[in-house]
């Protein structure tokens, strides 16, 4: 008898778990129950994921660039962001990006991330995207090295490259990539709408088969009840498996300018990395801005840390910053008299300066503001290449520059940080290109730091 009661409690769960498992197709319609739903976990998944190449990313070393401090009596610090796997710190904002993106669900494994970029940060996106098993497609603007698109192509990514045009205009390269997500995703939408239809069809026919799988499980526990074992199964009926995928997993657009997603990978990432290895002990942060993300997220979290510690932006020639920061306005003298150029942003560094305020900027927290220009790029990186055997880009170079304006302010004795963003690998067709200097009259000819005498 007790074997009897047994048997019956072992059918009737084997019938609840087959009615529930049909409760459950009728409450998922159009999606089937034997379709595996993917989650991505913010802790298990992570971990998992940072094994990998993800892992590599950050924890930089902080070097002392010794003729800049030599010279000025200051230890100036570099963030070695150029040796991250994708060779820059926009590897820290692409991970941040798309995690967040796979967390909320705005991304989907084997779906696709577009981002309008200079070259960094599309290269960083390109790199990090295999190995959350997306894929990647960018916009760039032309007139950026062309030796970045060659590098994004390299790494799979897709490229588009477009004419720079100010970003009111719809061509500018961060409208063509939004664009390009909504074009994709209008798509996707098509595409899910009709495996959805089918997918109803199927459901349907499941039904009526589980319908007759539920009869047959209900006469099987009535004959236990009727103290017939023979007829026992403890097997759970298999559902079966179907794989529903669409042909199209949508496309994500990453919005670098204006998703805090890169602020937070600074202010959670390398603001505490920076407090970390000078043990709390700097006077000063300075760093160009091109999104804002790196200067805010850094400048927020130093001051949460000490109020005291100074943070200034460092800006390139035609960028609306600096007078955003000391004056409150965005434009200058020259555009206040209409004389703006047809081309505001007069510079040959690329990937800093700005004319507007982004929402990752607005979270920066700024004492002031230094402009540089660009022969002062150039020579900076001249003479870091010549002293410290440091191979930096234009934007590295810029943010020296600032640096020692810091320390010439400041005086001897303070501890000053900056950001190295990458090397000069990325910037040969240009800011290491002879030729192209000299086109625009950008020959370096200092010896030493009289490029920067006040």
């Amino acid at each position: 008898m007790a074997a009897a009661t047994a048997a019956g409690a072992a059918a009737a769960a084997a019938a609840v778990s087959l009615i529930a498992c049909y409760l459950l197709l009728h409450k998922s319609r159009p999606n089937l129950p034997w379709v595996p739903t993917v989650r991505f976990s913010r802790a298990r998944n992570r971990r998992a994921r940072r094994r990998g190449l993800v892992e590599a990313i950050g924890n930089t070393p902080l070097i002392r660039i010794n003729s800049l401090s030599d010279a000025t009596g200051c230890e100036i610090l570099g963030k070695a962001e150029f040796l991250n796997p994708g060779g820059s710190v926009k590897d820290r904002v692409a991970v941040k990006i798309i995690e967040e993106a796979l967390e909320s669900g705005d991304l989907v494994y084997g779906g696709t991330v577009s981002e309008g970029s200079a070259g960094s940060t599309a290269i960083s996106l390109a790199t990090v995207a295999p190995a959350y098993g997306c894929r990647c497609h960018v916009v760039i603007p032309d007139d950026a090295a062309i030796e970045k698109s060659q590098i994004i192509e390299a790494l799979g990514a897709t490229v588009e490259r477009v004419r720079p045009v100010s970003i009111t205009h719809r061509d500018h390269f961060v409208n063509i990539a939004r664009r390009r997500a909504l074009e994709a995703n209008k798509l996707a939408a098509a595409q899910r709408e009709s495996n959805e239809k089918q997918i109803n069809g199927l459901s349907h026919v499941g039904s009526e088969m589980m319908d007759d799988k539920l009869t047959a499980m209900q006469r099987e526990s009535n004959k236990m009840q009727n103290n017939d074992p023979a007829h026992v199964s403890t097997e759970i009926p298999h559902c079966g498996r179907c794989d529903v995928i669409s042909d199209s997993k949508g496309v994500f657009f990453a919005d670098q300018f204006e998703n805090l997603a890169n602020y937070r990978a600074h202010y959670e990432w390398t603001g505490p990395e920076i407090w970390k290895q000078t043990k709390g002990n700097l006077h000063a942060f300075v760093a160009a801005a091109g999104t804002g993300g790196t200067i805010a997220g850094v400048s927020r979290y130093l001051k949460e840390k000490n109020r005291s510690i100074k943070c200034f932006l460092m800006d390139p020639p035609g960028s609306g910053l600096f007078n955003k920061v000391t004056r409150g306005v965005m434009y200058t003298k020259e555009e206040a008299e209409g004389k703006r150029l047809k081309n505001p942003f007069d510079t040959i560094t690329e990937g800093i300066g700005i004319n507007r305020v982004t929402k990752n900027f607005m979270m920066a927290e700024l004492d002031g503001a230094y402009r540089g220009s660009d022969r002062e790029a150039v020579e900076m990186s001249r003479f870091l290449l010549r002293n410290d055997g440091l191979f930096v880009g234009s934007s590295s170079a810029m943010n020296c520059v600032g640096a020692v304006r810091v320390a010439q302010d400041l005086g001897p004795g303070h501890t000053i940080v900056t950001i190295l963003c990458d090397s000069g690998m990325r910037h040969l067709s240009k800011f290491f290109n002879e030729q192209y200097l000299a086109d625009h009259g950008l020959t370096p000819t200092a010896t030493g730091l009289e490029f920067l005498d006040k």
